[in-house]
C-alpha cells in the first residue's frame, strides 16, 4: 500500500490527537488503511423515505424520514434531563428525544431547517418518538458517499461519547477514501484474479463502503473475503511447509511383538473401519522420516484412546518411550486404569503421574523415566514438570488438546532429543471451516464411527414442572440397576444466575432418594483430587446409585453402566458441552437416555440449540450450528488456544465455500512457489505477511 494509506487517521478531518489515540484503542484503526479496511457489519436502504402517517405502530424496524424542526425544547431535570425536538412532515408529527449530547445536538438542530432522520420508531400515549436517532442534513445527500445502500459500523460507548458512533465513522470512511482513492495497489496477481473472477481491490473498498447497488456489493465482499482467507491459509500451510522442511522425526517402520499381541489377544472390540483407517494414517506418517502433527477428531465414545494406544504401541516396539497428557486428574486416572486394564499380561510398562502424586512415589517413578525403565506415561500437566525426564521420547499424545496452552504443548515435546510424533484428540467435534483454520497446519483424521452394538441415546427436554416426571424416570432405572448422572452449571447460588446450583440440588436430590435405599454422591472442581477420585471410584465400582456433579465430568468418566444424564438448567451450557455431557452416557450395551430440564423462560437460541440436541446425535452437525449461533471465538476453547487471525470480514460459519477456494488456490500457489518468490508473487507475500505477527499458532512453536 502506498504513503497515503500509512497516513494515521489523526490527519483526517474532525479526527485529531485524541480522537486518533480512542479509535486506535477501541477499534484498532490507527492509519487511513485500516479504516478503509473497517466494514460495515450491515447495511439500511437510503432509497425509501416514509411518511409519518404511514408508520405502522407494531412495526420495530428502522426507517427513514425526511422531516422539518418546528420547536426544540429541554425537559425534565437531573438525570432526567433530555432535550425534545418536534419535527414535521406533510402527514403528521413526530418528537426525537435526546438524553445525551444535549447541548451538542441543540446546537445542530435548528428551527426551519430540514433533516433526515433514520431510527426506530415508538409510540407513547399515540405520539410516534424516535431516542437518539441518526440525524443528517438533506443538503449532503446527493453526492457519491451517500448511496442508496449505506453501511453501518460498529462502535462502542466510548467512541460514542466522543461523537464517533457509526454515522460519524461513515465520515471519515468518506474522507479517507478521498486521500487514498488513488494509491490503492493491488494485493492479487492478476492470474489469480482472473481464475476466480474476482473484482479489483479499489474497485471492491469502493463498492464494500459505498455500494451502487446489492450485486456490486455481493462481489466487493466475496473477493475481500477471498483475499483475508488466502492471506491466512498462505500463512498456515506456509508454517506447515516449513515445519515438514526443518522437522526431522523418528522413523518408527517395525510392527513389532506389542502391537501385534494387543492387536491379536488384547483388543476389547472389533476396530470399526474409521479407527483401521486412522491407524493406517499415522502408522504411515511415522514411517515417513518426518515428524507427524496430526489431529484426531472422534465424537464421544468412538474410541480415540484406543487408536492413541495401538499408536504408543508402535513407539515402544520401535525402542521408544510414549506418554499420554490429560487436561484433568479424573480423565488422566481413566486412562491409566483403562490402559492398564487392556495391556495386563503384557510387556509394557505403564506409570502414571499427577500434580497430586505423592513424594515418596514420585522419587521411584522420575528416575526409572530418565533410565528407559517406563513405556508409557500417562498423566496431567505435571508432564511438563522440569523434573520430569525421559529416556527416548518418541511419541506424544495430547488429549482434549483445545484445554492446554501452547507453551504447555511446546515443554512436553521439547523434553525430547529431537521432534517426536504428535497426536492431539478432542472429543469435541471441530466444525469443517474451524478446523480449516484453526488446525490448518495440521494433518487431520476423523472416527466418524460408533464401535458396533452401541445404542443411539435418547434425548428429552423437560421444563420444571416435569421434575417428578423426571424423578420416577430415575426410579425406575435405579430399579433396573442403572446408575445416574445429574449435573448442574453452578457450585454455589449466583445472585446474578437464576439457575440451579449443585448445593442446593445435592440436597433436594438427597430427599427425593433418601439412604440407605438409595446413595448419592457430589463430584465438583472445587474439591480436593483425593475427593474426587475417591466419590469418582465409588461410583465406578456400582456403590452409589446418583452423582451430582458439575460439568467436571465433562471428559473421561467412563461408567457403562450409567444409564441416564440429566442436565439441570440445560439452557446454561453450550451445544458442544451438552454433546460432551451427553456423551458420558451410552457406553453399554443398554439403552440410555439424556434428560434437558430447563425453565419456561428459553431465548431463541438456547430453544434452537435444545430442540438440536433432541433432534440428533450426530456431534459435528451439532459443531456447525454451535458455531453459526455462538461465533468461532467462544469454541472449542479458541480464546485460548488461539483463533489467531482476526477476520474483518470473512465469516467462517457462513463462508465456508470462500475458505475452501482460498484454501485450494493457496495450495496451488505454494506448490509452483513454496516460498513466495518469484516477483509475481510478491504481494502474495506481502498479504501472507500480514498474518504472520500472532503467536498462538498450534503447533508453530514445534520449530
Amino acid at each position: 500500500m502506498g504513503n497515503a494509506l500509512d497516513r494515521s487517521v489523526m490527519f483526517l478531518p474532525g479526527v485529531g490527537e485524541v480522537r486518533a489515540k480512542l479509535l486506535e484503542k477501541e477499534l484498532g484503526v490507527r492509519t487511513v488503511g485500516d479504516l478503509l479496511y473497517y466494514f460495515p457489519y450491515r447495511y439500511i436502504d437510503r432509497s425509501k423515505f416514509f411518511a409519518i402517517r404511514e408508520v405502522d405502530p407494531e412495526e420495530s424496524a428502522y426507517i427513514q424520514l425526511r422531516v422539518r424542526v418546528e420547536g426544540v425544547q429541554l425537559a425534565g431535570g437531573g438525570p432526567k434531563k433530555r432535550l425534545v425536538v418536534h419535527v414535521r412532515d406533510a402527514s403528521g408529527s413526530a418528537e426525537l428525544v435526546f438524553f445525551q449530547h444535549i447541548a451538542w445536538n441543540q446546537k445542530q438542530l435548528e428551527v426551519g431547517r430540514e433533516y433526515i432522520i433514520f431510527g426506530r420508531p415508538a409510540f407513547f400515549n399515540g405520539r410516534m418518538n424516535f431516542v437518539h436517532p441518526e440525524v443528517g442534513s438533506t443538503l449532503v445527500q446527493n453526492d457519491r458517499f451517500h448511496p442508496e445502500t449505506q453501511g453501518v459500523y460498529s462502535t462502542t460507548e466510548r467512541l460514542n461519547t466522543q461523537h464517533l458512533g457509526t454515522r460519524k465513522i461513515f465520515d471519515l470512511v468518506c474522507a479517507a477514501w478521498q486521500v487514498a482513492e488513488r494509491e490503492i495497489e493491488e494485493t492479487l496477481p492478476a492470474d489469480v484474479i482472473r481464475a476466480h473472477e474476482l473484482m479489483g481491490l479499489r474497485e471492491a473498498l469502493l463498492n464494500v463502503h459505498f455500494p451502487a447497488n446489492a450485486n456490486l456489493l455481493k462481489q466487493a465482499r466475496l473477493r475481500l473475503k477471498f483475499e483475508e482467507l488466502l492471506g491466512i491459509q498462505l500463512q498456515i500451510l506456509s508454517q506447515r511447509n516449513a515445519r515438514v522442511r526443518k522437522n526431522r522425526g523418528y522413523v518408527f517402520r517395525k510392527i513389532g511383538d506389542r502391537f501385534n499381541t494387543f492387536y491379536n489377544e488384547k483388543l476389547p472390540f472389533e476396530l470399526t473401519g474409521a479407527q483401521k483407517r486412522v491407524l493406517k494414517e499415522i502408522r504411515a506418517d511415522m514411517a515417513t522420516g518426518r515428524q507427524m502433527n496430526r489431529l484426531l477428531q472422534g465424537d464421544v465414545g468412538s474410541g480415540k484412546t484406543l487408536v492413541a494406544l495401538m499408536s504408543a504401541l508402535i513407539a515402544v516396539d520401535n525402542g521408544f518411550q510414549a506418554c499420554i497428557m490429560a487436561p484433568t486428574e479424573i480423565l488422566a486416572t481413566q486412562h491409566y486404569h483403562s490402559i492398564s486394564r487392556m495391556t495386563r499380561g503384557m510387556v509394557l510398562r505403564v506409570a502414571l503421574l499427577k500434580g497430586s502424586t505423592g513424594k515418596k512415589e514420585r522419587n521411584l517413578l522420575l528416575p526409572a523415566l530418565e533410565a528407559g525403565e517406563i513405556d508409557l506415561l500417562i498423566g496431567t500437566h505435571a508432564l511438563i514438570e522440569d523434573n520430569v525426564r525421559f529416556s527416548k521420547l518418541g511419541f506424544v499424545v495430547i488429549d482434549e488438546q483445545h484445554r492446554f496452552g501452547v507453551e504447555q504443548r511446546a515443554r512436553l515435546w521439547n523434553k525430547g532429543d529431537a521432534f517426536p510424533h504428535i497426536l492431539v484428540m478432542t472429543a469435541t467435534p471441530i466444525p469443517r471451516t474451524l478446523a480449516m483454520t484453526l488446525y490448518g497446519d495440521l494433518d487431520v483424521s476423523v472416527i466418524d464411527e460408533l464401535p458396533a452394538g452401541r445404542k443411539p441415546i435418547r434425548t428429552v427436554h423437560y421444563f420444571e414442572n416435569s421434575r417428578l416426571k423426571m424423578f420416577g424416570f430415575i426410579r425406575q432405572q435405579i430399579a433396573l440397576g442403572r446408575q445416574i448422572y445429574i449435573v448442574y452449571p453452578l457450585i454455589q447460588e449466583s445472585e446474578k444466575m437464576d439457575y440451579a446450583d449443585l448445593e442446593d440440588g445435592y440436597a433436594g436430590i438427597s430427599a427425593a432418594f433418601p439412604p440407605p435405599d438409595f446413595v448419592t454422591l457430589a463430584v465438583h472442581g472445587r474439591m480436593k483430587a483425593a475427593e474426587k477420585d475417591f466419590s469418582m471410584d465409588l461410583f465406578k465400582r456400582g456403590k452409589a446409585h446418583i452423582l451430582v456433579a458439575t460439568s467436571v465430568i465433562e471428559v473421561g468418566v467412563d461408567v457403562p453402566n450409567a444409564s441416564v444424564m440429566v442436565i439441570e438448567s440445560a439452557e446454561r451450557f453450550g451445544l458442544s458441552q451438552l454433546h460432551q455431557l451427553r456423551g458420558r452416557v451410552g457406553r453399554g450395551a443398554e439403552q440410555s437416555y439424556c434428560v434437558l430440564m430447563t425453565s419456561y423462560k428459553l431465548s431463541r437460541e438456547s430453544r434452537k440449540r435444545i430442540e438440536a440436541m433432541v433432534a440428533t446425535n450426530d456431534g459435528f452437525e451439532l459443531a456447525e450450528l454451535d458455531l453459526k449461533l455462538r461465533g468461532p471465538g467462544d469454541l472449542q476453547g479458541t480464546q485460548q488456544s488461539g483463533l489467531a487471525f482476526d477476520l474483518k470480514i470473512a465469516d467462517l460459519a457462513r463462508d465456508g465455500q470462500v475458505l475452501q477456494l482460498a484454501r485450494d488456490a493457496a495450495e496451488k500457489i505454494l506448490a509452483a512457489d513454496p516460498l513466495l518468490e518469484t516477483p509475481a508473487n510478491a504481494c502474495l507475500r506481502a498479504l501472507k505477511d500480514r498474518y504472520s505477527s500472532h503467536e498462538d499458532r498450534d503447533f508453530s512453536m514445534i520449530s
